[in-house]
């Protein structure tokens, strides 16, 4: 009921790091470490004591630890051995990385904050979602506006917003992009790090030439097919070059018309109408238009409704930002528009 709604554990972080002191809150990847090294997730927990523990936070002798770790009678050996992870962890974190990381799912993931870092993120996002040529687009594009911004106000926010969420209209998720997921690679390293052994796969699809719409929930109904269909997105993910062509079948379901046109207003919106009227008055309107996408959510009848209500909310942000209320200085003086 709330897309916008914050799960991430940045607001805990701060309410614990204003409670106990920043020298007093650890925050670490103590799930995705015990998985890595014992195979089960709930091996955190005595990872996390072991931690606290090594740090001085936990007023209990070694010896009571482990006796109540041999009085509980589960999982004995591991939760003495995970206990020990922890408190080296807590003493040398590198260590422990180096350790585990050949069984993680992947690289602890470290987002870009930079403008650089965003644009590099992105533009080899896009050229292995499509190709060089759509990366030099979106790259043009960002610039553009940072030249603008930076010779207007020194910073980069409108630029980053316009980074972010232009990579996203660009590299919409379509058959040829759930193909190359499918098969790039990662997917199947990531299975035969969870599975050992024989194990069979299905799919749940629902592609508009094969499925009906279900009459209550107006959204098509998936069908479940074999390991086989991953031969079949083997075939499609090599026929990319085929999207935004004539040539391009699913280019002419309406979803990605719609999603072909929300690309282009985007574009308009951008170079037509905030680049050419920016000012400090409307300046941070302008950011909001700008991450608008986020609010682009899902897929078929649940993205309708998402893209329905985002339109709504840019023609209001429209309205403000070419009648914008005039920015004050701290002093309570206006301010004109920065050079």
């Amino acid at each position: 009921s709330n897309p916008n709604l914050d799960l991430s554990s940045s607001t805990m972080e701060k309410a614990l790091q204003n409670n106990a002191g920043v020298e007093h809150t650890f925050v670490i990847p103590a799930a995705q470490l015990a998985t890595a090294l014992f195979g089960d997730a709930i091996a955190s927990n005595l990872f996390q004591v072991g931690f606290a523990w090594q740090k001085g936070f936990i007023p209990l002798s070694l010896e009571s630890i482990m006796k109540a770790i041999e009085m509980n009678g589960v999982s004995v050996d591991m939760n003495k051995r995970t206990f020990q992870w922890g408190r080296m962890a807590a003493h040398d974190m590198a260590k422990v990385l180096e350790a585990a990381r050949p069984q993680m799912l992947g690289e602890l993931e470290v987002k870009p904050k930079t403008l650089a870092e965003i644009i590099a993120h992105r533009v080899e996002h896009l050229t292995g979602y499509q190709d060089a040529a759509l990366a030099e687009k979106y790259r043009a594009l960002v610039e553009k506006v940072a030249a603008v911004e930076k010779e207007k106000f020194g910073s980069d926010e409108l630029a980053k917003a316009v980074a972010t969420y232009y990579s996203k209209l660009l590299s919409y998720k379509d058959e040829y992009e759930v193909a190359r997921l499918y098969t790039n690679g990662e997917f199947r390293k990531n299975l035969e790090k969870q599975f050992e052994g024989d194990f069979e796969l299905e799919v749940h699809l629902a592609p508009p030439i094969l499925s009906k719409r279900d009459p209550e929930t107006g959204r098509y109904k998936k069908t479940v097919f074999n390991e086989g269909m991953f031969k079949a997105f083997e075939v499609l993910a090599k026929f990319k070059f085929l999207r935004n062509t004539p040539f391009d079948i699913f280019g002419y379901f309406p979803h990605r018309k719609m999603e072909r046109e929300l690309i282009k207003h985007y574009e308009h919106i951008v170079s037509n109408v905030l680049l050419p009227r920016l000012n400090a008055d409307n300046y941070a309107t302008a950011i909001k238009i700008a991450k608008l996408p986020e609010e682009i959510r899902g897929y078929d009848v649940v993205k309708d409704k998402h893209v329905s209500r985002v339109r709504v909310k840019e023609s209001e942000l429209l309205v403000e930002f070419s009648n914008p209320p005039k920015q004050k200085s701290p002093s309570g003086v206006q301010y004109a528009e920065a050079v």
